[in-house]
């Protein structure tokens, strides 16, 4: 017996009712020989972990466009603040932490440079529109291992394209999954609008504090206690209807003073347009994309624009300025 079947044995004793077992997959779309040591959902967290679309995470924007000080999220810490949270919340059930953890770190792979400003930008002008999420999928499907993809589980593929609230992933570790990046980015970027002089502690709604917790260690210990407590042994994860509006509640005060704050946003405008020009130059001269993007044109059948997005989603923040640099700027202008 191999140490993967009896670590797939394990499971059988030890995982909730609920949890997805990993000798259970769904499978991948190209079948391939199963590993000796790891279980498929471990399998993913790997190949996810040591893929490039990850570790250019490190220079995407979370919420503050290229942020001068040295302490503020980017795409990358966001992901393992959510990996983090799910895990906690998914050993504390009994289900499967390698799927959890895989469909995490995975689920913001799609993201453009400069957050979601980028993303309004690539949606408002590809004709086909654009989706982080289902960019996400594309990535590890189609544009990893030089167009070969990571060949990742059903389950994987299905939390990371419904990590967002409208969608109802197929498993409980996706269900904590998506829960867990509302947890994340509504606390950490309450910490980081703070850290950036947008808020204080004091800005925020008493009702909210009192429910919730007057710092983010005690909001994150908050709901995350509270998730577990009504989600255990269910079908569902879930958490208070209490703690559940309390959370909707301070997500909605970040927009109106945050997410659509003038000084926290001043820089988006320009972000958008050099992401829009990028694309309009790219569409003009497209024989100045990367050999790799135009042989996806001979070889997959994709349109230009999509493989033109494709191109502009998977570069980082400092990679996006200096292209548009090097194309728009004229040399001598260059400090």
């Amino acid at each position: 017996m191999t140490i993967r079947e009896q670590l797939e044995l394990r499971e059988m004793d030890y995982l909730s009712l609920y949890a997805t077992k990993s000798s259970a997959s769904l499978g991948r779309k190209r079948e391939e020989p199963e590993c000796d040591l790891r279980p498929v959902f471990q399998r993913d967290r790997d190949r996810i972990l040591h893929s490039k679309s990850f570790r250019r995470l490190k220079q995407k924007t979370q919420v503050f466009l290229l942020p001068k000080g040295d302490h503020y999220r980017t795409r990358l810490t966001h992901t393992l603040e959510v990996s983090q949270n799910a895990r906690t919340i998914a050993k504390a059930l009994r289900l499967n932490e390698d799927l959890v953890e895989a469909i995490s770190l995975g689920h913001d792979l799609g993201h453009t440079p400069f957050g979601h400003a980028g993303e309004r930008a690539l949606d408002e002008i590809c004709p086909n529109g654009f989706k982080h999420n289902e960019q996400s999928v594309r990535v590890v499907e189609c544009l990893e291992k030089d167009g070969k993809g990571l060949n990742l589980t059903k389950e994987v593929l299905d939390g990371i394209l419904t990590h967002q609230t409208a969608s109802e992933p197929m498993t409980l570790e996706g269900q904590v999954v998506r829960l867990s990046d509302k947890i994340a980015y509504v606390n950490h970027d309450v910490d980081d609008a703070i850290r950036g002089g947008i808020l204080s502690e004091a800005d925020i709604p008493p009702k909210f504090r009192k429910i919730l917790g007057s710092s983010t260690k005690e909001r994150l210990n908050t709901i995350t206690h509270d998730v577990i407590i009504h989600s255990m042994d269910k079908e569902k994860v879930q958490m208070s209807e209490e703690v559940d509006e309390a959370m909707q509640g301070l997500r909605k005060f970040m927009f109106e003073n945050v997410y659509k704050n003038p000084l926290a946003k001043q820089e988006e405008s320009k972000a958008i347009e050099m992401v829009k020009n990028l694309y309009h130059y790219y569409m003009e001269h497209l024989d100045k994309l990367p050999a790799e993007y135009l042989r996806m044109m001979q070889w997959n059948g994709d349109s230009k624009e999509q493989v033109i997005c494709d191109y502009i989603a998977g570069m980082t923040d400092n990679y996006a300025v200096k292209v548009f640099q090097e194309i728009f700027i004229p040399e001598s202008w260059k400090i």
